[in-house]
């Protein structure tokens, strides 16, 4: 389940990357990146949720968490930026925590499959990942959470 990172996910989201920092940051989209990095405090941590919050708000970029599907618990991020190359509209990029590493694969293929139907993106970058396991788990093809409004 897709749903808009916020502040409420704090501890959560600074639980599910700090457990899986060297996963990061061997998943497609994330090699050399330097985040995730520690140390971080939760304090610390909410001043990035907040600023991917403020993001969202005003429409300069648009960061999802993963969660399962009974709320509970982080299974990673979506991150849908403005692209810097001129000729691509989004950069995407996603994580999942190390201990949910079978879900990348059917996570990009979610995204990708929502963003064609449901975002105004004619091209976007997004590092591909092995979509063969998605149907094969079960993992529904649309996340059911619409893009921010258009207007």
């Amino acid at each position: 389940m897709l749903t808009p990172l916020r502040l409420e996910h704090n501890e959560r989201d600074l639980d599910a990357w700090s457990s899986s920092v060297n996963h990061i940051h061997a998943t497609r989209g994330f090699a050399g990146d330097p985040w995730p990095n520690e140390p971080m405090t939760l304090e610390r941590n909410a001043r990035d949720l907040q600023a991917h919050e403020d993001d969202f708000a005003h429409r300069r970029g648009f960061t999802y968490s993963v969660l399962s599907e009974a709320g509970d618990e982080v299974i990673g991020c979506v991150y849908i930026y403005p692209s810097p190359k001129d000729d691509v509209e989004a950069d995407v990029r996603s994580w999942v925590r190390a201990t949910r590493a079978a879900l990348d694969g059917p996570l990009y293929a979610t995204v990708c499959e929502w963003l064609r139907a449901e975002w105004p993106f004619s091209t976007f970058d997004y590092e591909p990942r092995d979509i063969a396991r998605a149907r094969d788990i079960g993992w529904p093809t649309q996340p059911g959470v619409d893009p921010p409004a258009t207007s």
